[in-house]
């Protein structure tokens, strides 16, 4: 047996292998069972053009714990995994590769192009599905989903024709965001607002001859704006009817600079008075407020702008320049006509494409949107009465107040690769006559016969389709009735907008039942300095580096014992250490374990043995913790407490059994109940860290006796409630607390354990305390490392002798012939008396105001860190060298 287990865990040797035994035995798969409950995950579908990055690992980490959990548990667990065709972010990959060969995706064509970006996605589309495998991540493959599936793209059509059936889908002109690199339109949530550092220009337009003013009136007016680019599309100005400055010229009109048109001053309510000069110029084009301006004062619309965000023809002499270098020239002009006020540094908020981070235009286009005030209100709903709930709880806040102030949805996009919109026009009908919305072309128009038909250009947004992710994904009406709802959601904050509440709205609008119960929203992966983690920063770890140095194991339980529930992770290349180290621990434990394990003495039923047999305190406390621990992990995990989860197996393993027990139970190991127990212990302990470290829990458990193919379909460990005692636990953490007193003595006086030689007396509280004392000695002296162990009855500090008092008892270790006590007390007077001026150094610096007011704050904050740590070590050599007596 010995030969069989390597002294060293190797995970490249381990990995890989599991994952094929699993794979090959169908273990992931997951069937219609109505003998079973189900429970399902359904993932979040990754991009085709994706790259596995730690974001990822966190968030795959987290639904197979989940998943395994479950499936232990006896669910029909299904986690159903899928890629997304991702349409910008693709075919921006795919016409990057076109354009090394020379080509542009116009010259292809759209047909030719499309057949470029399948065979993109058959090459390297499921990559970070393999990457995920390397991560441990067990969904059932054969079900692997793509949202331009066959299928699939049924459903998406389907859901078109029922929404504009029911008039919630509509064709219209309005503001849109647009990403002039992207060339195409992008809904709010897709163009979020970022601050960035700009100007407000103060220009002057000329009031018309016939409407100047003589006296101190200027016969101008001065409006203040953060484009002037887009002044060129101006076909008003708007002042408030209530401010007085303004009132003798509301009507008039003025000359527009550069391009002399002929424009009216108008009166609005909406114009605030004290935001620039109080007057606003009004390009219902280029602004949705001056588009709803526009609108209601029946104003000209003149778009000034081309998709590629250069100046059109309508910008007359600044035709062809990109808007920028426009904006300059005309600033430049404006300054040379004596028509630039004056420019002030102004902080403003930028739509940015989500995508490219271009800053985005309010551009004035034809587009398809939906209706999102209908859908909304049973999708609020259900969160409101808790037949959703979100983890954190205050996730749900941000979900209604969003939901109760959605705007209508822009789900036409100007791109090719994507679900094309199902609307077809007749080439012979009227404009707005001939529109067809149907799930297949038609061969002739149904209103005059003609087959001049051709089908919409645009395709939808990609969330469209993805925000039918948790029903349209199962193909089979018998999946469907019984996987559906799902169970979880383990998501993003940054999509909540984008994907969750969509999705809601789509179960309850489609399926008329919500998409999942619980919705877990983890943070974000941020580096050691707290910035989010990026390609462009250069501050990423890549997971599978991770993996190949460290293992999965190590990856997924470092990630996930630092990730508190709800709150961002913060990451350097050291902490994934903790995980090995943890991994190595256990390896090192069980191995110990298997050598010294006789396999014909730990075939019993655990819970009639411990009825009929009578067994040590040490074995009835290791049994008691193990089944309290399990309990606790359970009530995390159903809470989403990942890392309390993680960290209370841990420190159990770690520190309880490997520690405490096996070190106790080393020198009688033999013995059938201490055989019994730690077999059982390490077993059930390997169970229930399985969905966290998958590979080692599987490597190690087929080595023991085991019945069952694989742990990760062996049963969850059962809590057996009559085999918990709180006494005893209570009492062997008392036992444990005096013995790492002594060490911490031994260690403050610089005794190492190695050495015997030391003396220990303990003076007990009570008689209680002394019973307990006197029962678990041997448990003291052999932990402690001590030649003798006297309990005493009157405490008396002797001369040579180190006290230390725990919980009313008096515990002292005799110095003489160890340590020179005299020698020893001065060098611990120096080191207090050097603490002390550090002390004040460091005190004086943080009273100094000049220093506050000057140092950034985390220098501050890591000052104020040292001064606790010097106070905290001044503290513990007082006590040290109070409790010498020379």
């Amino acid at each position: 047996m010995i030969d069989e287990i390597p002294k060293q865990y190797s995970p490249s040797d381990t990995e890989e292998r599991w994952y094929s035994f699993w794979e090959e035995n169908n273990l992931f798969s997951a069937k219609v069972n109505h003998e079973k409950k189900p429970f399902t995950i359904l993932i979040p579908p990754p991009n085709i053009t994706g790259i596995l990055h730690m974001g990822h690992a966190l968030n795959n980490t987290l639904q197979d714990i989940l998943v395994r959990y479950s499936r232990m548990r006896g669910l029909e667990s299904l986690w159903m995994p899928g890629t997304d065709h991702a349409g910008i972010a693709t075919q921006n990959v795919v016409e990057k590769a076109i354009a090394k060969e020379g080509f542009k995706r116009q010259d292809l064509g759209r047909d030719k192009f499309i057949e470029r970006v399948w065979r993109w996605q058959e090459e390297y589309g499921s990559t970070i599905i393999r990457q995920l495998k390397k991560l441990g991540a067990s969904c059932d493959w054969q079900r692997l989903r793509f949202t331009m599936d066959e299928e699939y793209s049924k459903a998406v059509v389907e859901v078109f024709l029922r929404l504009y059936e029911k008039g919630l889908i509509y064709r219209g002109t309005y503001i849109i965001n647009w990403c002039p690199r992207c060339h195409t339109a992008l809904s709010d949530e897709e163009a979020a607002h970022r601050e960035i550092k700009g100007s407000l220009y103060y220009l002057r337009y000329p009031l018309e001859q016939a409407n100047r003013q003589t006296g101190k009136q200027a016969n101008y007016i001065v409006v203040a704006t953060t484009r002037p680019e887009t002044m060129l599309g101006d076909t008003a100005v708007a002042v408030n009817p209530k401010d007085k400055r303004y009132k003798n010229i509301i009507g008039k009109t003025i000359t527009l600079p550069l391009v002399n048109r002929r424009i009216k001053i108008i009166a609005d309510s909406i114009v605030d008075i004290k935001f620039g000069t109080g007057a606003v110029k009004v390009t219902p084009a280029h602004d949705p407020n001056d588009y709803a301006l526009g609108k209601k004062h029946r104003l000209d619309f003149i778009n000034v702008l081309n998709p590629d965000a250069t100046m059109s023809e309508l910008a007359g002499p600044y035709k062809g320049l990109e808007r920028f270098k426009a904006r300059e020239k005309i600033v430049e002009d404006l300054k040379a006509l004596g028509l630039l006020e004056k420019i002030e540094p102004h902080d403003l908020s930028a739509g940015h494409c989500y995508r490219c981070h271009t800053i985005v235009e309010p551009y004035l286009s034809k587009q398809w949107f939906v209706k999102m005030g209908p859908l909304a209100k049973s999708a609020i709903k259900v969160v409101k009465e808790g037949k959703i709930k979100f983890y954190p709880n205050r996730w749900t806040k941000v979900y209604l107040n969003w939901m109760e102030n959605i705007q209508d949805w822009c789900i036409s996009r100007q791109i090719w690769w994507g679900h094309r919109i199902p609307v077809y026009y007749c080439g012979s009908c009227k404009e707005g006559d001939g529109v067809i919305v149907s799930r297949i072309k038609p061969e002739k128009c149904p209103k005059c016969n003609s087959s001049d038909i051709h089908q919409d250009e645009d395709v939808l947004d990609t969330w469209f389709s993805s925000w039918l992710w948790p029903f349209a994904t199962f193909y089979r009406k018998d999946d469907l009735a019984y996987f559906y709802p799902t169970s979880t959601l383990v998501t993003a904050p940054e999509i909540i907008f984008f994907w969750v509440a969509r999705m809601i709205m789509a179960g309850m609008e489609f399926q008329n039942k919500i998409p999942f119960k619980d919705v877990y929203i983890h943070g974000t992966v941020r580096d050691a300095e707290g910035k989010k983690m990026s390609k462009s920063l250069g501050n990423s770890i890549d997971p599978l580096e991770v993996i190949k140095e460290y293992g999965a194991d190590a990856l997924r339980f470092s990630i996930i014992s630092i990730t508190a529930q709800g709150q961002d992770v913060f990451l350097s290349k050291e902490k994934f250490e903790q995980g090995r180290n943890f991994a190595n621990k256990v390896w090192n434990a069980s191995r110990f374990i298997l050598i010294n394990l006789v396999f014909e003495k730990v075939n019993f039923d655990l819970c009639v043995f411990f009825k009929k047999e009578a067994l040590s305190p040490v074995n009835r406390w290791i049994l008691s913790r193990f089944f309290s621990i399990l309990s606790e992990v359970e009530k995390c995990l159903e809470k989403y407490r990942f890392n309390e989860a993680a960290n209370l197996l841990y420190g159990f393993f770690w520190h309880e059994f490997c520690d405490w027990y096996l070190e106790i139970i080393k020198s009688d190991i033999q013995n059938p109940h201490n055989q019994l127990i730690m077999y059982k212990v390490l077993e059930k302990s390997l169970r229930a860290m399985h969905p966290f470290m998958p590979f080692i829990t599987e490597e190690i458990w087929q080595k023991l006796p085991h019945e069952g193919l694989s742990i990760m379909v062996s049963k969850w460990p059962h809590i057996q409630k009559q085999i918990i005692d709180k006494e005893i636990e209570k009492e062997m953490a008392e036992v444990f607390e005096v013995v790492s007193a002594i060490r911490n003595m031994r260690l403050a006086l610089d005794i190492p354990l190695a050495s015997l030689d030391i003396q220990v007396k303990i003076y007990p509280a009570n008689k209680n305390n002394r019973l307990l004392l006197e029962s678990n000695a041997s448990y003291i002296k052999s932990l402690a490392k001590v030649k003798s162990l006297a309990i005493e009855d009157k405490f008396l500090h002797l001369k040579n002798e180190y006290v230390n008092v725990l919980k009313g008892m008096h515990i002292t270790i005799p110095l003489t012939g160890i340590i020179d006590i005299d020698k020893y007390l001065k060098k611990i007077n120096d080191k207090i008396l050097g603490a002390e001026i550090d002390i004040k150094s460091k005190k004086a610096m943080l009273n100094n105001k000049n220093f506050i007011q000057r140092a950034p704050k985390e220098i501050i904050e890591a000052e104020k860190n040292k001064l606790e740590a010097l106070n905290e070590e001044a503290k513990k050599l007082r006590g040290l060298r109070d409790g010498l007596k020379a």
